[in-house]
């Protein structure tokens, strides 16, 4: 099966491991560094996160063997944030606030966003994000239309 809508790393996770493994951690470990070991144990946040199974298969996906023939994992991997990030999360959670008419401030605290995000949601939510229909696109400035080039 073919998880082309998810980010390239964790596309492989979900072929060598399944879909749920693989938003379970991006999840648990989206947007961070991790190492993945060559054989994780009982205890290890990889298992902890996705299960035993998911997690002897994400750990034999990431697998080399070194020169000394020695098994070792995968280092410094960056795990994407995939589809359910935790920033998608608190913005849902800031518009909710602020159609709940909590202030554009107490509803940024109360999702953990910057106050400026929830300004910018506000403008959005209030309908005032449009574009000025008499300001110039810079894209016409770079690329002018059919009509500019006869």
């Amino acid at each position: 099966m073919k998880y082309s809508w998810l980010p390239p790393m964790l596309a492989d996770v979900a072929e060598a491991a399944g879909l749920d493994a693989a938003l379970a951690l991006a999840t648990a470990a989206g947007g961070r560094r991790v190492t993945i070991p060559a054989r994780a144990k009982n205890g290890h946040w990889l298992v902890e996160a996705v299960g035993r199974e998911a997690a002897d298969k994400i750990c034999a996906h990431f697998r080399t063997i070194n020169a000394d023939g020695r098994e070792t994992g995968a280092r410094q991997i960056v795990i994407p944030m995939g589809p359910g990030s935790v920033v998608k999360a608190a913005k849902r959670q800031l518009a909710r606030n602020i159609e709940a008419g909590m202030t554009v401030r107490k509803a940024a605290q109360a999702a953990g966003m910057h106050e400026r995000t929830g300004f910018r949601v506000k403008r959005r939510l209030d309908g005032r994000d449009a574009v000025d229909p008499n300001q110039t696109s810079l894209l016409d400035l770079f690329e002018p239309s059919s009509k500019a080039r006869r």
